[in-house]
């Protein structure tokens, strides 16, 4: 979904409490975003982590040429499902520039989400199997170096459990340190443990990226 959009959303409201923590937060809608046309849209059609997290970087690269004061060498991102995947990715492939991630209800294995949507935008698995080895991060798993938070909702029923658990279990096997947060009863959307949630996010990058805590009033 398109993110940067002139809208008072829920995600607008998280984006402005991280940045009233003290952060410089950075939004933005890569290659396959819906909004900007068919040829944008297709552009992820066979792989859908690559481009997008390319225009990540490049974004980061362009609002850094602007404010020479950004920190590059203490980035975080987050995400929640398809982001997930991406914040995830984002940490595996390039912890040149990202430094900590949250991952929250991410399609770590794309053979094991929705038939239909998958399908939309990978094709089929037997006519395009490298295709969905790339758009699954379990498959750089062993490349992780960076601090990873995997969170999921047990009860989800869109982004089942099992990829995060799926994914753990790559990191495990691999010997790659990493965190899981499973929220007990939360579909794939939370509602009531969102605020907690989100102090237990605050708590943890800052942490992540060897910077204080924020002491700015948590509301």
């Amino acid at each position: 979904m398109q993110r940067v959009v002139r809208v008072r959303s829920a995600a607008f409201c998280e984006d402005q409490w991280f940045a009233e923590q003290g952060f410089a937060v950075l939004v933005t809608d890569g290659r396959g975003t819906p909004g900007r046309g068919p040829q944008w849209s297709k552009t992820v059609f066979g792989d859908t982590l690559s481009a997008p997290l390319d225009d990540q970087v490049d974004a980061l690269d362009a609002i850094s040429a602007q404010l020479p004061d950004l920190d590059r060498g203490r980035v975080g991102i987050r995400g929640w499902s398809y982001g997930g995947a991406l914040a995830a990715i984002a940490v595996i492939r390039r912890p040149d520039v990202f430094h900590a991630a949250v991952s929250g209800a991410a399609p770590h294995d794309q053979r094991l989400y929705d038939t239909h949507w998958r399908e939309r935008f990978l094709g089929l698995p037997q006519q395009n199997p490298e295709g969905y080895d790339r758009s699954s991060t379990m498959t750089g798993a062993a490349s992780l170096t960076r601090p990873l938070l995997l969170v999921h909702g047990m009860a989800d029923d869109n982004v089942v459990v099992a990829h995060t658990l799926r994914m753990s279990a790559a990191l495990l096997s691999a010997g790659r340190p990493h965190q899981v947060l499973p929220l007990s009863g939360t579909t794939h959307m939370p509602t009531e443990a969102i605020g907690n949630l989100l102090r237990h996010e605050l708590a943890l990058i800052p942490e992540s990226l060897g910077v204080a805590r924020p002491a700015a009033e948590l509301r």
